[in-house]
Formats: structure tokens, C-alpha cells, sequence
């Protein structure tokens, strides 16, 4: 809902989707929605996607271990997901590469990642962004 208060306080679609780290096109097509039909235009429809394959009973068997908390996120939450922001991390390293060979490819991205290992206040952001939390679990 924030992109329909952007608009009504007269933030241009391009400004909006720089602000929420979208398309312009996505923006543009948001701001059509909520000048046709305000706000509740762009009320969310509920999750996209599949929905979770486990079954009840597995969902039981892992609720059973007092150390393990299992969140069941959204089909298609990458925002939520850290390893979409070390890839994300990688990749914009590795752009504007002219790379001729998939060996070479290769041991870049392994070098890219193995310079992470080393980097632990860059590895916790990727978990901060993410507004989830490491617990140290404790001992039975």
C-alpha cells in the first residue's frame, strides 16, 4: 500500500518505483490501477504461486523438534530469502564481464563467493535485509 500513498501525495510512477525498487513499467501500470480505482485497486490478492508440498504429517514430524521453527513464507518471497541477496551480490560483481569460456565463468563465481566467506558483516546483511533473525539455538 505504500505506492498508493506515494500517489496521492503526487509522486511521479517513476519516482515510486525507484523509491520501492520496481519497474517503471510496474509502477506505471500500479499508478493506471489506483487512478482507475484508488487504493483499494491495489489491494494485494493474496500469495501467488504454489502452495507448500509438504504434507501435514512431514509439517507434524518438524514440529515435533522443539529446536527447529519452520516459517511457511509466501510461494515466491525472494526478498524474504538471504541467498537471493548473495547471488544478487555476485552477479553485480561479475557485471559488464566479457567471459569467453564456462571454466572461466566458473572459477569466478567460485572466487566471488569464496571472498564472502571472509566478509561476515556483508553475509549478516544479506540477513538484515531480510528482516529475519538468527537465534543461537541452545543446548537440549
Amino acid at each position: 500500500m505504500r505506492a498508493a500513498e506515494l500517489f496521492e501525495q503526487r509522486v511521479k510512477p517513476s519516482e515510486v518505483a525507484r523509491r520501492l525498487r520496481v519497474s517503471r513499467k510496474s509502477a506505471c501500470q500500479r499508478h493506471e490501477l489506483w487512478r482507475d480505482g484508488g487504493a483499494q485497486a491495489l489491494a494485494s490478492r493474496g500469495p501467488g504461486g504454489s502452495r507448500c508440498r509438504l504434507s501435514s504429517r512431514c509439517l507434524e514430524k518438524l514440529a515435533a523438534y522443539d529446536w527447529l521453527t519452520v516459517f511457511l513464507l509466501p510461494a515466491y518471497s525472494p526478498g524474504l530469502n538471504p541467498v537471493e541477496w548473495v547471488w544478487a551480490h555476485v552477479k553485480r560483481s561479475l557485471a559488464n564481464l566479457a567471459i569467453m569460456a564456462l571454466d572461466r565463468l566458473e572459477a569466478l563465481v567460485r572466487n566471488r563467493l569464496k571472498r564472502l566467506q571472509y566478509r561476515p558483516d556483508t553475509l549478516d546483511g544479506f540477513i538484515a535485509v531480510t528482516g529475519l533473525t538468527l537465534n543461537t539455538p541452545t543446548s537440549p
